[in-house]
């Protein structure tokens, strides 16, 4: 069964982001440092054969991060078979507007991304009505960074998971995924979307923090949205082959303990969830 991949990026340096991002998100994995060089090459050759992946760049002024969504349209055409474009907004910026509908009736993307704490805006703002009303008319997914962040001048509160529940109380048809499951707050993102039928979590970069994960996923266990979580590796950030493998690690880890297991098969059925069905786009 092939693997959808709901969250990877596309991004040249030092085109696409400022060598302040660069320094930065030398934070993103502790003792590491990212190779954060996207080529298609690479990501297939650490990837399996029938992966098919959601790609975007990302717009977030304030954190000197700027990916055209011509970008985007170019790397999808150039591998169509496996990639999948969204668009990226940045509403504190002018012009969002037509760049919401260039990149999906002129460019062919299909979703969108949005970067609330890195761009300094807050996603229940009502000066985004229109961005929602767009999505759900069109049926465009959007996905969003939740949780933690390496750039210092992105304001945290803007990324908290709870913000998603209003905007989804009066937008009910539009699907989200909320990126990286929101850890560290984990648990309220697993409260948002048990209650929103359209709203999904990616497990996207959690891997290489085990035992989070698996608090994490023990909680997602325990409310009962196995159904809810989509598999999603941050690219370039880890690979599809490390994340799978992480995942299915998760209980080794706990050999010699009494503590709980996480379910093997929702483990499984997660890594092939058909993510494109549950978001309108296959």
């Amino acid at each position: 069964m092939p693997i959808i991949d709901v969250h990877s990026h596309y991004w040249r340096y030092p085109e696409h982001f400022q060598e302040d991002f660069r320094e930065q998100a030398r934070r993103a994995r502790a003792g590491s440092e990212v190779d954060l060089t996207v080529r298609f090459e690479d990501y297939r050759n650490s990837s399996l054969p029938d992966v098919r992946t959601i790609v975007f760049g990302g717009k977030a002024k304030l954190s000197g991060l700027w990916v055209d969504d011509r970008d985007i349209r170019q790397y999808v055409s150039s591998h169509p078979d496996h990639l999948i474009g969204f668009l990226s907004l940045d509403p504190t910026q002018p012009g969002w507007q037509r760049e919401l509908q260039e990149g999906h009736q002129e460019f062919g993307l299909r979703g969108i991304k949005l970067m609330p704490m890195y761009a300094g805006f807050h996603p229940n703002d009502e000066r985004l009505n229109e961005l929602w009303r767009y999505a759900e008319k069109h049926g465009l997914p959007v996905l969003l960074h939740t949780g933690t962040t390496f750039i210092s001048q992105a304001p945290i509160e803007y990324t908290l998971p709870r913000h998603l529940d209003p905007v989804a109380s009066r937008f009910p048809e539009v699907k989200m995924i909320l990126a990286h499951l929101g850890h560290p707050w984990e648990g309220e993102c697993i409260a948002v979307i048990r209650k929103h039928p359209n709203l999904f979590a990616d497990v996207s970069a959690l891997h290489y923090r085990p035992f989070q994960l698996y608090q994490s996923l023990m909680l997602v266990q325990e409310y009962g949205v196995w159904h809810k979580i989509l598999f999603g590796t941050d690219y370039p950030f880890t690979t599809v082959q490390a994340s799978i493998g992480g995942l299915r690690n998760l209980n080794q880890m706990l050999e010699g303990t009494h503590l709980p297991r996480l379910d093997s098969g929702a483990i499984e059925a997660m890594i092939t969830r058909e993510s494109l069905n549950l978001l309108g786009l296959e």
